[in-house]
């Protein structure tokens, strides 16, 4: 009798976990027979089967809880590991949870309960074994056919004088919403890197249509075609859901037409390059840019309907109402439940081109989540920038449009960041810099914030002086 009595309490935190990862595992099995449907992974399905029976053992005080959880736990890695191999970024939100709760199991006030005097359980040492191993105008040019995505030319042009096997060619540069970079001589409008026509996904909404080729420059900062592994999120069941998302929506790569059913546009409608532009450097022959890579959800709504959907807020919330056309939009980013990115890091870089070889010399993640995130961690996982940049003579490049509040400088021969500055609100802009009647250089910058993209409003102005 004093026995029974004594356990009950020693039972009590192993049934309260159970109950945790009873709910957990019904979770994943409910998320996971919808993404099965869908022809997702069947990872979330099995995994939630295996996690809702440890909740079972543990409330039924079954030692062999502790050996199932160190399977889960060991085929979780090795799932995660063959879906992404070794990004940091993608495995954190596939394993971290359940290496919390092995940690969890392993303390003594859940782990001995459950082996009950049992001197030794392979249960037990298994998770440990599964726990450390996973710890390890003139000139007209038409860069988008029958634009159904507003892939526009966002950024003004850069002209640049460039070295050629044929000599040197004055040159006009425009960087695009879909990731082409454009290079064609600003004398005759023949493209000094040479443009294909490649083909794309057909199938418009009815009194639509597709054309059936987009333009597509060799020199290019496209992303390669998403998949339901890319997805993302801080959980195991976010990520999920995600996926359902994914596996719902319409895509069959760049130009997927939007639809009624709701369609993935990945470059998204901020683009690779949007209305900031690419700074060129003419002695180096270089090009400095600051590609992006957020996918967007376009849902076209009949017109009929517009004024039953949710109200326009701003451009990325509620109904466009696109009046007189037979079709308004809801366009918004592809998010989670929980507002972060349904697609892994990075989302923003920074990166340099050799203009004579028309090569990337190299490409840095950029940008932090400290003003994006719960937890302001200084983490640079990069982020997307809304914005233009500018380079010195002396070879250096300044950008302040990242979704965290800084501006920086990077050495243009190697991406290497000299040097940043704390802003007091967004600065989704493009710096600038002058001569001062001291004769000394300035970098001017306006920290204004920006709506849709969420980031900290103000009213700032303000210069930083170059050394001297």
């Amino acid at each position: 009798m004093s026995t029974d009595r004594a356990s009950t309490p020693r039972r009590l935190l192993p049934s309260l976990l159970g109950v945790v990862m009873l709910l957990m595992g019904l979770a994943l099995l409910a998320g996971g027979i919808k993404l099965a449907t869908l022809g997702g992974s069947l990872y979330y399905l099995l995994s939630g089967i295996g996690i809702a029976v440890t909740g079972v053992l543990l409330l039924a005080g079954r030692r062999a809880a502790l050996a199932l959880y160190a399977l889960v736990l060991f085929a979780s890695t090795l799932w995660s590991l063959w879906e992404v191999g070794l990004d940091w970024w993608q495995l954190v939100p596939r394993l971290a949870l359940w290496f919390v709760l092995g940690l969890v199991l392993l303390l003594p006030w859940f782990r001995k309960p459950l082996l009950a005097g049992v001197p030794y359980a392979l249960g037990t040492g298994s998770l440990s074994v599964a726990v450390v191993l996973a710890g390890a105008a003139a000139i007209a040019s038409q860069f988008t056919h029958h634009d159904l995505w507003d892939m526009d030319v966002g950024g003004q042009p850069s002209l640049m004088d460039i070295k050629t096997a044929d000599g040197i060619k004055p040159a006009v540069i425009a960087s695009t919403k879909q990731g082409s970079v454009y290079v064609l001589d600003r004398t005759n409008g023949q493209p000094i890197v040479p443009i294909d026509e490649v083909p794309v996904p057909g199938g418009a909404v009815p009194g639509d249509h597709t054309a059936p080729t987009q333009p597509k420059s060799q020199l290019n900062f496209m992303p390669p075609v998403m998949t339901e592994r890319d997805m993302w999120g801080v959980t195991p069941f976010d990520q999920m859901l995600c996926r359902i998302d994914f596996k719902q929506l319409r895509y069959d790569g760049a130009f997927t037409p939007p639809s009624l059913q709701g369609s993935l546009v990945y470059p998204g409608n901020f683009g690779v390059f949007d209305w900031g532009g690419v700074s060129v450097d003419p002695e180096r022959q270089i090009m400095f840019v600051n590609p992006n890579y957020m996918a967007f959800v376009d849902k076209l709504v009949p017109a009929s309907d517009v004024e039953g959907g949710p109200a326009r807020k701003s451009e990325t919330e509620g109904v466009q109402a696109n009046k007189g056309a037979p079709y308004g939009v809801i366009m918004n980013a592809f998010l989670s439940p929980m507002g972060l990115p349904c697609q892994a890091p990075a989302w923003g870089y920074v990166a340099a081109v050799d203009m004579t070889t028309h090569q990337v010399i190299w490409k840095h993640k950029n940008g932090t989540v400290r003003d994006n995130s719960p937890v302001p961690l200084p983490l640079t996982m990069g982020v997307p920038a809304l914005g233009g940049t500018f380079m010195t003579k002396g070879g250096v490049a300044f950008l302040s449009a990242t979704l965290d509040q800084y501006l920086r400088a990077y050495d243009v021969r190697n991406g290497k960041q000299l040097w940043e500055a704390r802003l007091p609100a967004g600065a989704q802009t493009t710096p600038m810099t002058y001569t001062g009647k001291d004769g000394r250089q300035y970098v001017l910058v306006v920290a204004g914030g920006h709506g849709s993209l969420g980031t900290k409003q103000g009213d700032y102005v303000m210069a930083f002086a170059l050394p001297k």
